[in-house]
Protein backbone atom coordinates (compact mmCIF):
# COMPACT_ATOMS: atom_id res chain seq x y z
CA UNK A 1 0.00 0.00 0.00
CA UNK A 2 1.22 3.50 -0.81
CA UNK A 3 2.53 5.46 2.16
CA UNK A 4 0.62 8.43 3.50
CA UNK A 5 3.53 10.71 2.64
CA UNK A 6 3.61 9.62 -1.00
CA UNK A 7 -0.18 9.62 -1.25
CA UNK A 8 -0.42 13.24 -0.15
CA UNK A 9 2.58 14.29 -2.23
CA UNK A 10 1.13 12.83 -5.42
CA UNK A 11 -2.35 14.17 -4.70
CA UNK A 12 -0.87 17.66 -4.39
CA UNK A 13 0.78 17.22 -7.79
CA UNK A 14 -2.34 15.85 -9.50
CA UNK A 15 -4.96 18.08 -7.85
CA UNK A 16 -3.05 21.11 -6.52
CA UNK A 17 -6.12 23.29 -5.94
CA UNK A 18 -9.03 21.06 -4.87
CA UNK A 19 -12.41 22.67 -4.46
CA UNK A 20 -16.03 21.64 -4.10
CA UNK A 21 -17.58 21.99 -7.54
CA UNK A 22 -21.09 22.66 -6.27
CA UNK A 23 -21.75 26.40 -6.49
CA UNK A 24 -22.61 27.94 -3.12
CA UNK A 25 -22.07 31.08 -1.06
CA UNK A 26 -23.19 29.91 2.38
CA UNK A 27 -23.66 26.65 4.31
CA UNK A 28 -27.39 26.44 3.55
CA UNK A 29 -26.74 26.57 -0.20
CA UNK A 30 -24.01 23.95 0.12
CA UNK A 31 -26.33 21.70 2.12
CA UNK A 32 -29.14 21.94 -0.42
CA UNK A 33 -26.80 21.50 -3.38
CA UNK A 34 -25.22 18.44 -1.79
CA UNK A 35 -28.59 16.80 -1.20
CA UNK A 36 -29.50 17.51 -4.83
CA UNK A 37 -26.19 16.06 -6.05
CA UNK A 38 -27.10 12.48 -5.14
CA UNK A 39 -27.10 10.44 -8.36
CA UNK A 40 -26.64 13.66 -10.33
CA UNK A 41 -23.69 15.56 -11.79
CA UNK A 42 -22.49 18.74 -10.11
CA UNK A 43 -22.84 20.50 -13.46
CA UNK A 44 -26.56 19.77 -13.62
CA UNK A 45 -27.09 20.67 -9.98
CA UNK A 46 -25.39 24.02 -10.56
CA UNK A 47 -27.80 24.78 -13.39
CA UNK A 48 -30.77 24.05 -11.13
CA UNK A 49 -29.47 25.92 -8.10
CA UNK A 50 -28.72 29.05 -10.13
CA UNK A 51 -32.41 29.89 -10.06
CA UNK A 52 -33.23 28.03 -6.86
CA UNK A 53 -30.88 30.07 -4.69
CA UNK A 54 -32.34 33.33 -5.99
CA UNK A 55 -35.81 32.24 -4.92
CA UNK A 56 -35.04 30.44 -1.65
CA UNK A 57 -32.64 32.37 0.55
CA UNK A 58 -33.34 30.94 4.00
CA UNK A 59 -34.42 27.76 5.73
CA UNK A 60 -37.78 29.43 6.31
CA UNK A 61 -38.16 29.98 2.55
CA UNK A 62 -37.61 26.30 1.84
CA UNK A 63 -39.81 25.19 4.73
CA UNK A 64 -42.68 27.26 3.34
CA UNK A 65 -42.31 26.06 -0.23
CA UNK A 66 -45.11 24.29 -2.05
CA UNK A 67 -44.06 20.65 -2.41
CA UNK A 68 -45.40 20.13 -5.93
CA UNK A 69 -43.87 23.36 -7.19
CA UNK A 70 -40.53 22.55 -5.55
CA UNK A 71 -40.53 19.08 -7.09
CA UNK A 72 -40.93 20.68 -10.50
CA UNK A 73 -38.06 23.09 -9.84
CA UNK A 74 -35.57 20.37 -8.94
CA UNK A 75 -36.85 17.68 -11.34
CA UNK A 76 -33.77 17.84 -13.63
CA UNK A 77 -31.59 16.49 -10.79
CA UNK A 78 -33.45 13.17 -10.71
CA UNK A 79 -35.14 11.39 -7.80
CA UNK A 80 -36.84 14.73 -7.30
CA UNK A 81 -39.74 13.54 -5.17
CA UNK A 82 -37.50 12.09 -2.50
CA UNK A 83 -35.06 15.01 -2.71
CA UNK A 84 -37.87 17.55 -2.40
CA UNK A 85 -39.26 15.76 0.65
CA UNK A 86 -35.82 15.68 2.28
CA UNK A 87 -34.90 19.27 1.48
CA UNK A 88 -38.16 20.75 2.71
CA UNK A 89 -38.06 18.47 5.74
CA UNK A 90 -34.47 19.43 6.54
CA UNK A 91 -35.37 23.10 6.17
CA UNK A 92 -38.26 22.68 8.60
CA UNK A 93 -35.95 21.15 11.20
CA UNK A 94 -33.36 23.88 10.63
CA UNK A 95 -36.00 26.54 11.11
CA UNK A 96 -37.64 24.99 14.16
CA UNK A 97 -34.67 23.47 15.97
CA UNK A 98 -31.59 25.40 14.88
CA UNK A 99 -32.89 28.92 14.36
CA UNK A 100 -32.56 28.60 10.61
CA UNK A 101 -28.80 28.06 10.83
CA UNK A 102 -26.92 25.04 9.50
CA UNK A 103 -25.26 23.31 12.47
CA UNK A 104 -21.55 22.48 12.55
CA UNK A 105 -21.71 19.15 14.37
CA UNK A 106 -21.98 15.70 12.77
CA UNK A 107 -24.74 14.51 15.12
CA UNK A 108 -26.86 17.59 14.47
CA UNK A 109 -26.35 17.52 10.70
CA UNK A 110 -27.24 13.85 10.42
CA UNK A 111 -30.43 14.50 12.38
CA UNK A 112 -31.72 16.37 9.33
CA UNK A 113 -33.88 14.43 6.83
CA UNK A 114 -31.81 13.24 3.87
CA UNK A 115 -28.45 14.02 5.47
CA UNK A 116 -26.05 11.13 5.97
CA UNK A 117 -22.38 11.15 6.89
CA UNK A 118 -21.24 11.95 3.35
CA UNK A 119 -23.37 15.09 3.10
CA UNK A 120 -22.52 16.09 6.66
CA UNK A 121 -18.80 15.73 5.95
CA UNK A 122 -19.13 17.90 2.85
CA UNK A 123 -20.60 20.65 5.02
CA UNK A 124 -18.17 20.19 7.90
CA UNK A 125 -15.07 20.16 5.73
CA UNK A 126 -16.20 22.32 2.85
CA UNK A 127 -17.73 25.19 4.83
CA UNK A 128 -16.80 24.93 8.48
CA UNK A 129 -13.23 23.76 7.76
CA UNK A 130 -13.50 20.94 10.27
CA UNK A 131 -11.50 17.73 9.68
CA UNK A 132 -13.82 15.57 7.58
CA UNK A 133 -13.43 12.70 5.14
CA UNK A 134 -16.00 12.69 2.36
CA UNK A 135 -16.65 9.23 0.90
CA UNK A 136 -18.58 9.13 -2.36
CA UNK A 137 -18.48 6.65 -5.23
CA UNK A 138 -15.24 8.16 -6.59
CA UNK A 139 -13.46 8.08 -3.24
CA UNK A 140 -14.59 4.50 -2.70
CA UNK A 141 -13.30 3.41 -6.11
CA UNK A 142 -9.92 5.13 -5.89
CA UNK A 143 -9.37 4.04 -2.29
CA UNK A 144 -9.91 0.41 -3.24
CA UNK A 145 -7.71 0.63 -6.33
CA UNK A 146 -4.87 2.09 -4.27
CA UNK A 147 -5.29 -0.43 -1.47
CA UNK A 148 -6.27 2.22 1.07
CA UNK A 149 -9.26 0.07 2.03
CA UNK A 150 -10.74 -3.29 1.13
CA UNK A 151 -14.24 -2.34 2.23
CA UNK A 152 -17.32 -1.34 0.25
CA UNK A 153 -18.94 0.28 3.28
CA UNK A 154 -18.64 4.10 3.22
CA UNK A 155 -18.30 4.42 6.99
CA UNK A 156 -15.54 1.80 7.11
CA UNK A 157 -13.76 3.50 4.21
CA UNK A 158 -14.02 6.79 6.09
CA UNK A 159 -12.44 5.16 9.13
CA UNK A 160 -9.68 3.52 7.05
CA UNK A 161 -8.76 6.82 5.41
CA UNK A 162 -8.79 8.59 8.77
CA UNK A 163 -6.18 6.11 9.99
CA UNK A 164 -3.91 6.73 6.99
CA UNK A 165 -4.26 10.46 6.42
CA UNK A 166 -3.36 13.07 9.08
CA UNK A 167 -6.47 14.81 10.44
CA UNK A 168 -5.38 18.22 9.19
CA UNK A 169 -5.44 16.84 5.65
CA UNK A 170 -8.70 14.87 5.77
CA UNK A 171 -10.84 17.41 3.93
CA UNK A 172 -8.25 18.42 1.37
CA UNK A 173 -7.11 14.87 0.61
CA UNK A 174 -10.60 13.39 0.32
CA UNK A 175 -11.60 16.19 -2.05
CA UNK A 176 -8.45 15.54 -4.08
CA UNK A 177 -9.23 11.81 -4.24
CA UNK A 178 -12.81 12.60 -5.27
CA UNK A 179 -11.71 14.87 -8.12
CA UNK A 180 -8.99 12.45 -9.20
CA UNK A 181 -11.62 9.72 -9.42
CA UNK A 182 -14.12 11.97 -11.22
CA UNK A 183 -11.74 13.10 -13.95
CA UNK A 184 -8.88 10.60 -14.17
CA UNK A 185 -9.40 7.32 -12.32
CA UNK A 186 -12.85 6.76 -13.82
CA UNK A 187 -14.93 3.65 -13.26
CA UNK A 188 -14.91 2.20 -16.79
CA UNK A 189 -12.20 4.04 -18.68
CA UNK A 190 -9.54 5.22 -16.25
CA UNK A 191 -6.77 7.32 -17.76
CA UNK A 192 -3.92 5.04 -16.70
CA UNK A 193 -1.35 6.37 -19.17
CA UNK A 194 0.89 8.71 -17.27
CA UNK A 195 -0.97 8.26 -13.98
CA UNK A 196 1.34 9.01 -11.07
CA UNK A 197 -0.37 6.30 -9.01
CA UNK A 198 0.00 3.60 -11.64
CA UNK A 199 2.74 1.62 -9.87
CA UNK A 200 0.69 1.54 -6.66
CA UNK A 201 -2.63 0.67 -8.32
CA UNK A 202 -4.04 -2.77 -7.53
CA UNK A 203 -6.14 -2.62 -10.69
CA UNK A 204 -3.40 -1.73 -13.17
CA UNK A 205 -3.42 -3.76 -16.36
CA UNK A 206 -7.15 -4.44 -16.24
CA UNK A 207 -7.96 -1.89 -18.94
Amino acid sequence: MISAENLLKLLDQIVPEPRIELNHSNPLELLMATILSAQCTDERVNKVTEGLFKKYKSAKDYAGADLAAFESEIKPTGFYKNKAKNILGAAQVLFEKFGGEVPDKMEELTSLPGVGRKTANVILGGWFKEPAVVVDTHVRRVSKRLGLTDSEDPEQIETDLQKIIPADRWSRASTQILLFGRYTCKAKLPQCAGCLFYNDCLSKGKW
